[in-house]
């Protein structure tokens, strides 16, 4: 066993990079390659809230002209929705939480000296980045971006005569997601075998942090869900260019009969939706992770049932795949089939309700310490309750059908994959910064951050399922003239202010991100005295992360209050001298 480990280790290994090209920019180290892509998910989604702050102010003041940009029209409103949507799942929720914290402390927290396959690793981030830049570039190109939500509906997606933006915007949009694919594929399975190949001696399964079992977790969802998804998109592609049916049927469109026929516009929303799901959790599961580890530290208290936890996790992952048809209740499917998707989805609420109790019962007598990170993963936990309530509701096919285009499923689903999953990732920054960077986030602005994020987000999208449930349509680019919605002025103004608060205040956590790398107070190795293997090794990490001896572990990673231990907690690497928990 010894020998495979080190076999398997040494084949991995390389040489610490001597130039800024190799160390900085086409790197091998899967710390830099982490960094990457969290200022990768940076710069995404300050590009994101801008867009949405555009759609806010235009759903307030309709006919207002902005400087630079000047009238937003109904076609620019819905190129704002499509775009946002876009960047903001992919290149934020699928690349902060995997690509950039999966990255950088997968291997660490496994005692492995880098990623199974560094070249792989590098590669995927930079088809990532070409990926990123494809997507802006749509919004260059004659016609402008595409319309058509980021769900790339049919047949307004297929045909390029569809509508604004539908040209090469349009194909600009699906080459972009098929590079994003395959960089996730390759990303997905460098998870993978780093998982299971790569782990130091002791470091059984059951002995890795929750944070590795969710990035695994998340890398098989990733590998299954992303091939799909990119044959969707190839077979899109060939629709618009090619003059291949698979999503066009016979139809007209401003008059003209297309030249298709024989295609199912339902077959795209299959393929779409079997990835779409699981993409949920491939946004969610990283923050479950994240949220279980910072709720036992900041709790002094090993984790409440860390099995059933594992096996939570194994079963969202799997019944993740099984419901996709909710998110079709919609096109006219067999009752029958409504029903399955129906239990299964009401099914998949088990799971996640041990995972919320299992927090709630670390939390219980715990000596709590409220630092930053912990507030980000009760604010986690708040998020993700609030939001998960209005699922069941739209489990139903009798409920999901009259609110199914309405406002409230935009509250739904920001609240528990949106929202939720962007505090996952500002815990995760409040939490390992002092490893990543040697130096602290100033508290008193990370502070100022939560309270002001955490109050507006609740401001922003419960009022939406109010909204929703008066009959507010969504992808509606204007509706102050409308009669039956004017009684909604007041909420959405309220709304859209909100959003300026809680937008603005994402400032503070630049300022504090940026600030605190060059003035931050320095940080000891282990300044939240937690137990993992990132904390054992020096601050930052060294290029092979443990100074060249590969550490050997003895302990489960949530040994805290161990009776007879001479501090309150145990490290994974103290040799046995006292019974764990």
């Amino acid at each position: 066993m010894a020998t495979r480990e080190f076999a398997a280790h040494e084949a991995h290994a390389h040489t610490a990079p001597q130039g800024f090209i190799r160390k900085w920019v086409f790197s091998l180290d899967h710390k830099v390659i982490g960094l990457q892509y969290y200022f990768l998910a940076l710069t995404a989604v300050i590009v994101g809230m801008f867009l949405s702050l555009l759609m806010r102010i235009h759903l307030i003041w309709p006919n207002i002209t902005l400087p630079l940009l000047g009238d937003i029209k109904p076609e620019t409103y819905l190129t704002l929705v499509t775009m946002h949507g876009t960047i903001m799942v992919f290149f934020v929720l699928t690349t902060a939480p995997q690509g950039g914290f999966g990255n950088y402390f997968l291997p660490i927290q496994i005692g492995a000296a880098d990623m199974a396959f560094p070249v792989l690793n590098m590669l995927s981030f930079w088809v990532t980045a070409l990926a990123f830049i494809v997507m802006l570039g749509a919004f260059f190109v004659t016609g402008g971006a595409p319309l058509h939500g980021w769900t790339g509906y049919p047949p307004l997606s297929a045909v390029p005569s569809a509508g604004p933006g539908e040209g090469p915007g349009a194909d600009m949009w699906v080459i972009s997601i098929a590079l994003f694919c395959i960089g996730a594929l390759m990303s997905a399975l460098n998870f993978i075998t780093t998982t299971l190949d790569m782990r130091a001696k002791g470091m059984s399964m059951m002995r890795m942090p929750l944070t590795c079992w969710a990035w695994f977790i998340t890398a098989i969802l990733g590998l299954l869900a992303f091939g799909v998804l990119f044959s969707a998109g190839i077979l899109l592609l060939l629709d618009r260019n090619a003059g291949t049916s698979f999503y066009v049927p016979l139809t007209v469109f401003s008059g003209q009969i297309v030249a298709h026929k024989g295609g199912s516009p339902l077959l795209w929303q299959h393929l779409f939706w079997f990835f779409g799901h699981p993409e949920v959790y491939i946004a969610i599961l990283p923050a479950m992770g994240l949220c279980s580890q910072l709720v036992s530290v900041f709790s002094r208290k090993p984790i409440f049932g860390y099995k059933a936890m594992v096996y939570a996790m194994l079963s969202i992952g799997l019944l993740g795949f099984m419901v996709w048809g909710h998110h079709m209740f919609m096109s006219g499917m067999s009752p029958y089939s409504a029903f399955a998707f129906s239990i299964m989805t009401m099914a998949i609420g088990v799971p996640s309700a041990i995972k919320t109790f299992n927090w709630l019962g670390t939390l219980w007598g715990g000596r709590i310490r409220l630092a930053s990170p912990m507030l980000f993963a009760i604010g986690f936990v708040s998020l993700f309750v609030s939001g998960g309530i209005s699922g069941p509701f739209l489990a139903q096919p009798t409920l999901d059908i009259p609110l199914h285009d309405t406002a409230f499923v935009t509250g739904h689903f920001h609240l528990i994959m949106g929202v939720a999953s962007i505090f996952g990732i500002f815990a995760a920054t409040y939490y390992w910064f002092p490893k990543m960077f040697g130096r602290m986030m100033n508290e008193t602005l990370a502070r100022w951050h939560f309270w002001l994020t955490f109050v507006g987000t609740y401001c922003i999208f419960m009022p939406m399922h109010y909204a929703g449930m008066a009959g507010q349509p969504r992808r509606y680019s204007q509706f102050t003239e409308l009669h039956y919605l004017e009684k909604l002025i007041p909420l959405n103004t309220f709304i859209t202010f909100a959003a300026f608060v809680t937008i603005a205040s994402q400032l503070i956590f630049i300022f504090n991100l940026f600030w605190s790398m060059k003035a931050g107070k320095k940080a000891s190795d282990n300044p939240w005295e937690a137990t993992t293997l990132e904390w054992t090794t020096a601050t930052p990490p060294p290029h092979d992360n443990f100074g060249g001896h590969t550490p050997v572990v003895y302990n489960g990673p949530y040994e805290y209050g161990v009776p007879g231990a001479p501090r309150d907690y145990v490290m994974q690497t103290d040799p046995t001298t006292v019974a764990a928990h």
